[in-house]
Order: structure tokens, then C-alpha cells, then sequence
């Protein structure tokens, strides 16, 4: 009776255990993704914020080619580790080539390299469209968007007058979520 009963709980945990992912891919991944989407997938991304209780969503525009991008990155990732508890989603945009095999790798092991357990994700457009959706000529960029995927500020390079920086992009989230920096 025994016997039976210890194979009864072994199955099932056989069972449940097949179902979880293997130790490999999350070791592989460490909890990060890079998810292909359109730019109208990206926007119902956006818009459906507020169901997940975000305040707002703050989107870093990106790509593997982009120095400055790159060494600002880990600004967003400091973020979302201050500010998601308080209503803060971050999305990480890479404006990388999505039929370039090499650059999405890249991409994906940058973002697996800063730990960027946020949202990530890669245009599934022609090259440069995401530039064109943006209305950006240059990155980095950063959006705020409030909880119905409205932009509410926006940082860019595109005015060689009026560089801006993480810092500032800091303070504009903190005041919005009454958070005292």
C-alpha cells in the first residue's frame, strides 16, 4: 500500500515537474526576454498598462550599436528596481534590426547582461521604422506614457541644444509618482 502510494506521489510530481521550465533555459534567460512585436502590438503593450496597475511606462529606445544607449542602460535598469513598486513600468525598445540574427543575439545578451527583468522588446517592422513611429532621428530616447499608453514627455537628442539625461528623466518619474528623490 505503501509502494503504491509513493509511486502515485512520484508521478505527480513527475508530472508537475515536467511542466515548469527546465533549470537550463532559466539559467539560459534569467528571467529576460526579448519579445518581437509589431508596432501596433507594442502600442496595445502600452495601453494595457493600467490593467496591470502601472501608473505610468517609461520606454528607453535602444540598439546594440548605439554607445550612448548602452552605457545609459543601466539608468533604466535602476529604475524599474526603484520605482516599480510604486507604479512604474520600464520597456526597453531596441530599434535593432529584428532580421539581423546577430544583432537581436546581441541584443538579447546585452539586455541578459544588465539583468533587465522588465519588458524588452525588439520592432517586428522594416529597419527603421521604429525611428519613423517615434518621431525620433536619433537615440537615445525616452518616453513617459501614462496608464492608457498616452505619451505625457518625451527626451530625445534629436535638438543638439537640449541634450537630456537619466537624471532628469528621473526626477520627471519621481514627481509624477510622488516619490520625494
Amino acid at each position: 500500500m505503501i509502494r503504491k502510494s509513493a509511486l502515485v506521489v512520484a508521478a505527480c510530481l513527475a508530472g508537475a515537474l515536467a511542466a515548469l521550465p527546465s533549470l537550463a533555459d532559466d539559467a539560459k534567460t534569467d528571467g529576460v526576454a526579448l519579445k518581437k512585436l509589431t508596432w501596433a502590438e507594442f502600442r496595445d503593450h502600452l495601453a494595457s498598462a493600467k490593467g496591470q496597475g502601472a501608473k505610468y511606462t517609461l520606454v528607453d529606445a535602444w540598439a546594440t550599436t548605439c554607445g550612448p544607449c548602452k552605457e545609459n542602460f543601466p539608468h533604466l535598469v535602476e529604475m524599474h528596481r526603484k520605482y516599480a513598486d510604486k507604479g512604474l513600468a520600464v520597456v526597453s525598445l531596441s530599434l535593432d534590426d529584428v532580421e539581423d540574427a546577430k544583432a537581436v543575439a546581441a541584443a538579447e545578451e546585452f539586455l541578459r547582461d544588465k539583468k533587465a527583468t522588465f519588458t524588452n522588446v525588439v520592432l517586428k517592422e522594416d529597419f527603421g521604422a521604429g525611428f519613423d513611429q517615434l518621431d525620433i532621428s536619433a537615440i537615445p530616447a525616452v518616453f513617459l506614457y501614462d496608464p492608457e499608453g498616452k505619451e505625457v514627455r518625451r527626451f530625445t537628442m534629436d535638438d543638439p541644444n537640449d541634450q537630456f539625461t537619466y537624471e532628469q528623466v528621473e526626477q520627471e518619474v519621481a514627481s509624477r509618482l510622488g516619490d520625494s528623490k
